[in-house]
């Protein structure tokens, strides 16, 4: 969407402010705020209205809120003064008055078309010994990887979306990326009897014999982590490099301490109840675990992925199917390359699971990322951080 008002113009997808084609640069959280103001036009916008939407709920003062407004003002050569834009409605909010049109925008005229376009995908359909149809993906050329499923997946519609597409795009141009909706989500089947870490790690089998790999790299990812550590251990002769991010030992019902669990209980109920629909509190919660600093453009994605990757009731039970897992035993029995990378303030899983990851496997590397994300994203200055260590332990690979 392009939003234009006299000669300004602000850009969603290329998260851009222009004036009379001019970028005017402006901070992330400005950019945001001011897409969320012009979005509401219609209405006034109270003040916990922009904290719940711009700062996901987070306590924020009230001289970082007026700096924010004024830095909106400001970029949009307005003021408190004249309120030619922005309008300040006493004792209620602010509002956006400006005369806006909008466009939609041809991504692909705006250079900004999905990263399928650089490394197209072929989505094909295997099927597990307990009958269950998965849908898997594969991009890019090169040695392979395999990225173990997790329990937000969905093949297509992570390939589109600001949140994973970077991503994607970016191990693609370094290997064959081979990643799969797991039983329960995405395209794969989703009415299934077994829904079960056992059934997970079925699913990393039945992927590979369908994929005809004979050893290859293997990355996962939240409780994708513990279901490569599973197949590793059964499988060392096929597994080339292991990488693990934003994982865990043991389920959340086994590290939790009281209050933690309380809190994880809260979220099986707002599961149950807000799955998949435009319920603020829900998306609040959620969304704040996973990508707290994501801009609204990515929260927006996030958001729609729960509700096209499975559903209500799948969701409950892969949630519950992960409380309980535990392969600290299994660690020491991983002998190939590893490697763990952990956001240093993540919500969803704490930074001690990555290092109990990386201090139960022997000789694994352990990179602390500079980041609250659950999911690391393209914006954000741990970005950098991650493309290095991967690119840099991919290569290893390649030597002689």
């Amino acid at each position: 969407m392009l939003f234009q008002f006299e000669d300004f113009a602000v850009d969603v997808p290329r998260r851009e402010l222009r004036r009379a084609g001019e970028v005017i640069r402006v901070e992330p959280q400005v950019f945001d705020l001011l897409v969320y103001l012009v979005e509401n036009r219609h209405r006034v916008v109270s003040r916990d209205d922009m904290i719940d939407t711009v700062w996901n709920g987070r306590i924020v003062s009230e001289s970082t809120l007026a700096s924010r407004i004024n830095a909106a003002r400001h970029a949009i050569c307005d003021d408190g003064h004249s309120q030619r834009l922005i309008r300040t409605i006493a004792r209620r909010g602010i509002r956006f008055i400006g005369d806006v049109h909008e466009l939609l925008v041809d991504l692909a005229a705006a250079g900004t078309s999905p990263p399928a376009q650089s490394h197209p995908q072929t989505v094909t359909f295997c099927r597990s010994s307990d009958g269950v149809h998965l849908a898997m993906a594969a991009s890019g050329n090169g040695p392979p990887m395999v990225k173990a499923g997790n329990w937000l997946n969905h093949v297509e519609f992570d390939r589109q979306s600001p949140v994973w597409a970077p991503f994607i795009d970016m191990l693609s141009g370094q290997v064959r990326f081979i990643r799969y909706d797991a039983r329960g989500n995405g395209l794969s089947d989703w009415d299934v009897e077994d829904i079960s870490f056992e059934g997970f790690v079925h699913d990393l089998e039945t992927v590979v014999e369908a994929a005809g790999l004979e050893r290859f790299a293997l990355l996962g990812m939240s409780q994708g982590a513990a279901v490569s550590i599973a197949y590793a251990a059964r499988y060392p002769q096929r597994v080339s490099k292991l990488i693990l991010m934003g994982g865990f030992p043991v389920g959340w019902r086994r590290y939790s301490n009281p209050g933690q669990l309380t809190q994880r209980e809260a979220l099986e109920s707002l599961i149950r109840l807000g799955w998949g629909q435009d319920n603020p509190a829900f998306r609040q919660v959620f969304t704040s675990l996973m990508i707290p600093d994501g801009t609204l453009e990515q929260m927006g994605w996030f958001n729609d992925l729960q509700r096209v990757s499975t559903s209500p009731e799948n969701a409950l039970r892969i949630f519950r199917a992960t409380a309980d897992i535990d392969v600290t035993e299994l660690l020491a029995k991983i002998t190939m390359p590893t490697l763990v990378l952990h956001s240093r303030g993540d919500a969803r899983v704490p930074f001690a699971q990555g290092l109990a990851l990386a201090r139960g496997i022997a000789n694994a590397r352990f990179v602390a990322l500079e980041s609250r994300n659950h999911v690391i994203l393209s914006h954000e200055p741990a970005w950098r951080q991650l493309t290095s260590e991967l690119s840099g332990f991919l290569s290893e690979d390649a030597a002689p």
